[in-house]
């Protein structure tokens, strides 16, 4: 397994194919990558990446997996799915629990060419269960009708707004970043080290006042919000005032 990132190269893929002529077989399987990170701290890749490394990969023989569970269903803005900001089609696509509104499911959607090699009996336990299957139906009819998608378009750039203003006010935060209803904050000290103490004190100030965030990135100094799809601007404006108040907690002189 080998991981590709982008690079700030002209081109963000521009190290693809070094990495895998000199990681891999040459031959490699796929290519599995979330349209945004989630865990990773809600990175978003420049608008070209996708398309340039696919390409690449697929040159090689390998497939694309799109990893769907924390960005799609709408939580993106304006496309059912994160990865139609980027314009490219996957392989395969593996979904969970935005599909059924939080209850247990996991799917999986292939491409016919990919779907038909798989040759004998593919069977699961659970699969095909009439009460997931049931919620995720209505979970989809709920996204339609109430046009779940252009609230979290409309919503995530009132949020994002929000969020850069509270950027200005404290400088603990160095960063916004995000699609739609999956907005991240890095928070750092001195305005470029990672602070993940900082994020553990906002972290329990913010859950004391009725509001629960996540955590995330490779130093677990991102400040997650994923809020419902359903949210609306007071929600949003309570959140940011809790949140304000968290911030504002921490000493100035800590921030150096």
């Amino acid at each position: 397994m080998a991981i590709i990132v982008w690079s700030k190269a002209s081109s963000p893929a521009s190290n693809t194919p070094k990495l895998i002529e000199t990681t891999t077989s040459r031959h490699p399987a796929a290519f599995i990558a979330e349209p945004i990170q989630g865990v990773g701290g809600f990175i978003t890749p420049p608008k070209e990446y996708f398309k340039e490394v696919v390409s690449i990969v697929r040159k090689y023989g390998g497939l694309f997996i799109c990893d769907e569970v924390q960005t799609g269903w709408g939580r993106t803005g304006k496309k059912m799915f994160g990865i139609e900001h980027w314009e490219v089609e996957p392989d395969i696509m593996v979904m969970a629990k935005g599909a059924a509104n939080g209850a247990p499911v996991g799917i999986t959607i292939a491409a016919p060419e990919v779907g038909d090699s798989l040759k004998g009996s593919h069977i699961s336990t659970f699969g095909g269960n009439p009460v997931t299957a049931t919620a995720i139906l209505a979970t989809i009819e709920a996204i339609e009708t109430r046009k779940l998608v252009q609230n979290a378009e409309k919503m995530g750039m009132y949020l994002k707004d929000q969020l850069n203003g509270l950027r200005e006010k404290h400088r603990i935060i160095g960063e916004v970043r995000g699609m739609g209803l999956i907005q991240g904050m890095e928070i750092v000290k001195a305005k470029k080290e990672p602070a993940p103490d900082f994020v553990a004190e906002i972290f329990e100030s913010t859950k004391e006042q009725g509001l629960l965030i996540g955590k995330g990135g490779l130093y677990g100094n991102v400040i997650r919000i994923t809020p419902a799809l359903t949210i609306g601007r007071g929600d949003i404006d309570q959140a940011v005032q809790i949140m304000d108040r968290a911030f504002g907690k921490i000493p100035a002189s800590r921030t150096v």
